[in-house]
């Protein structure tokens, strides 16, 4: 299908009935816009005592979170409906990053540190870029 027929559809712009109907019941306070630009921040620090413990793997795919996030948040200042797909991506990426840290984690503290950043951190943000994404993509 091309994009002539998609954007056709709605008008300026293609963006699919589930997520207009989520983010309708469900809108974040404009605050909550602003996370994706924060997370990228307090980001930077844990890249730097990665890249001097040599972890390549985890720096890679640090910097990939850390630019999804940022790019995320232009497209959320621009109110871009592209938001809806860049909120996703994100969530995939920190919710596939817990994972990965949980399953590579060692026995003991390890396991318990590799749990109480996904739960307190990695999880929740990507719930909160989840929901962002509708709620720019409904407001374009």
């Amino acid at each position: 299908m091309s994009t002539a027929v998609l954007s056709s559809r709605t008008g300026s712009s293609f963006v699919p009935s589930f997520a207009a109907s989520f983010a309708a019941s469900f809108v974040l306070p404009e605050r909550f816009a602003r996370v994706p630009a924060m997370a990228a921040v307090a980001l930077l620090p844990w890249l730097a005592v990665l890249a001097v413990c040599h972890e390549t793997p985890w720096v890679v795919l640090d910097l990939v979170e850390f630019s999804a996030l940022l790019s995320l948040d232009a497209l959320l200042r621009r109110r871009s409906p592209a938001a809806l797909w860049a909120g996703a991506a994100v969530a995939l990426l920190l919710t596939g990053d817990a994972l990965a840290d949980i399953a590579c984690a060692g026995p003991g503290h390890a396991v318990l540190a590799a749990l109480v950043m996904a739960c307190c951190i990695e999880l929740p943000l990507a719930v909160v870029c989840l929901l962002l994404g509708p709620d720019a993509a409904v407001r374009a």
